[in-house]
C-alpha cells in the first residue's frame, strides 16, 4: 500500500485529531492513529475511550487499500519536521512496516495491526438527526463553556446542556457559583432536544469550526452524539442524567437596575481583585446613583485596595459581595460597551447582560453573591 500526500495538510489533519487523543490511556492500542486508505482519501482516526474524531484528506498515486495504527506521538512529530514538502508513505501490510519518504531522505519504523483497534459505534435506531450553522454551534459553545464546573462531584454540572426546541436552542452551563444561559432564537431547529456535551469534545468543536464555516450535521441517541462538518466528523459519549431546571433558578424580580462600562468594570475589578484574599476572593460592590465603591482586602498580608468607577443605578443603595475570579470570568464573557446589572438585595443573585443585544440572541448570566462582613 502507497500513497502520496502533502505534508502540511497531513499535519493539519493530525493536529485536529490528536486533540482528543488521551496522555494516558487505559487501552494502549488508543496511544495510536488509525489511517485508513480507500480510493483517494486517507481517513485519520484518533479517540479515548469516550470521543473518536475522524478527519479525511486526499491523498494521490494511491496503490492499495488497508488500514494500520501507528503511534500518534511518533507520526505528529515525524510530520512535523517536513510538513513543508510533499510526503511518499509506503506501507507493508504484512510486516506493519512503515517507510515515510521526503526531499532528502526517510523515516522508517513499525506500525501496529489495525485489527486490534476499536471500531466505533453506530448509534441507535432511534436517533434523530439535525442541522445547525456552524456559527450557532460555535457561538453557543464559546459563550457558555467557561461557567462549566470542573468538579467531577456532580459530572452533570461539567458539560454543556443543550435545550434544543423547535424555534430556538439555548446552551446552559453553571458551577453552581455562576450560570449562563445563552439563547440563540436566529434558527429553528424544528425539533425538540436535550443532551450534556462533555467539556473536552465541547473544546474540540471550539478549536475547530473557528476554521470551518459549515453546516454541522448532528445525530443524536440517548447515550452519543456524532457532530459532522467538513472534513471531520466528532463522535463523543453524552453525560448521562437529568439536568436541573435552570429556568427556576433566575429570581422572578430582580427591581434594581444598575448600568456601567463593561471594559472599565473588568480593568476595575482587575485591579482590586490583586489584593482579595486568595482564600475567599472577595470583593464588596458598595453601589451608588452615580459610582460604585469596590474594596477588597487580605488580613492575612495587611494588604487592601478600593476604587471608584461612574454608573447609573436606579434603586436602593446597597452593598454586596461578590467572588473576584467569578465577576472576571462573566465580564470577559460579555460582548458590547455596556453592561446591565440587575439586582435585588444583597443576599440574592445578580443578573448580567449586555445593553446592545446582538439580533436573535439573549445572553443573561447569573452570579451568586457573597456575604459581606461589616
Amino acid at each position: 500500500m502507497k500513497f502520496n500526500v502533502s505534508g502540511k495538510a497531513l499535519q493539519t489533519q493530525l493536529q485536529a485529531v490528536s486533540k482528543v487523543v488521551s496522555a494516558k490511556n487505559a487501552m494502549s492500542i488508543l496511544d495510536n492513529f488509525l489511517l485508513r486508505v480507500k480510493d483517494n482519501t486517507l481517513t485519520i482516526i484518533g479517540g479515548d475511550q469516550e470521543n473518536v474524531m475522524e478527519a479525511t484528506v486526499e491523498i494521490m498515486d494511491v496503490e492499495g487499500e488497508g488500514e494500520i495504527a501507528i503511534l500518534a506521538k511518533r507520526l505528529l512529530e515525524v510530520v512535523k519536521e517536513i510538513s513543508n514538502q510533499p510526503l511518499k508513505f509506503y506501507i507493508n501490510e504484512s510486516t506493519k512496516e512503515v517507510d515515510i519518504n521526503f526531499n532528502n531522505g526517510h523515516f522508517n519504523f513499525t506500525g501496529v495491526d489495525a485489527a486490534e483497534y476499536p471500531r466505533k459505534k453506530e448509534h441507535e435506531e432511534d436517533s434523530v438527526t439535525f442541522t445547525l450553522p456552524s456559527k450557532v454551534v460555535l457561538e453557543g459553545i464559546e459563550g457558555t463553556l467557561f461557567a462549566a464546573s470542573v468538579d467531577m462531584i456532580r459530572p452533570i454540572m461539567t458539560g454543556i446542556y443543550w435545550d434544543i426546541e423547535e424555534e430556538r436552542i439555548t446552551f446552559v452551563s453553571s458551577d453552581t457559583h455562576k450560570l449562563v444561559k445563552y439563547e440563540i432564537t436566529s434558527v429553528a431547529p424544528g425539533i425538540v432536544q436535550n443532551f450534556i456535551l462533555p467539556a473536552k469534545p465541547a473544546n474540540v468543536l471550539k478549536s475547530l469550526l473557528s476554521k470551518e464555516d459549515v453546516p454541522v450535521e448532528i445525530t443524536k441517541d440517548d447515550k452519543s452524539a456524532t457532530f459532522k462538518f467538513g472534513s471531520y466528523t466528532l463522535s463523543t459519549r453524552l453525560i448521562k442524567g437529568n439536568y436541573p431546571n435552570y429556568r427556576r433558578v433566575f429570581p422572578e424580580s430582580n427591581p434594581f437596575v444598575l448600568i456601567v462600562n463593561r471594559e472599565g468594570f473588568l480593568n476595575a475589578v482587575r485591579r482590586v481583585a490583586l489584593f482579595a484574599s486568595q482564600a475567599v476572593k472577595l470583593i464588596k460592590f458598595n453601589i451608588q446613583p452615580t459610582e460604585i465603591l469596590m474594596g477588597a482586602q487580605d488580613l492575612d498580608f495587611a494588604t487592601s485596595a478600593e476604587e471608584r468607577i461612574d454608573c447609573e443605578y436606579q434603586g436602593n443603595a446597597m452593598t454586596i459581595g461578590f467572588n473576584a475570579e467569578y465577576m472576571i470570568e462573566v465580564l470577559a464573557n460579555l460582548k458590547g460597551e455596556e453592561v446591565k446589572v440587575e439586582l435585588a438585595d444583597p443576599a440574592r443573585p445578580g443578573l448580567f447582560s449586555p445593553i446592545e443585544k446582538e439580533e436573535g440572541i439573549d445572553v443573561v448570566m447569573l452570579q451568586m453573591p457573597m456575604q459581606v462582613i461589616e
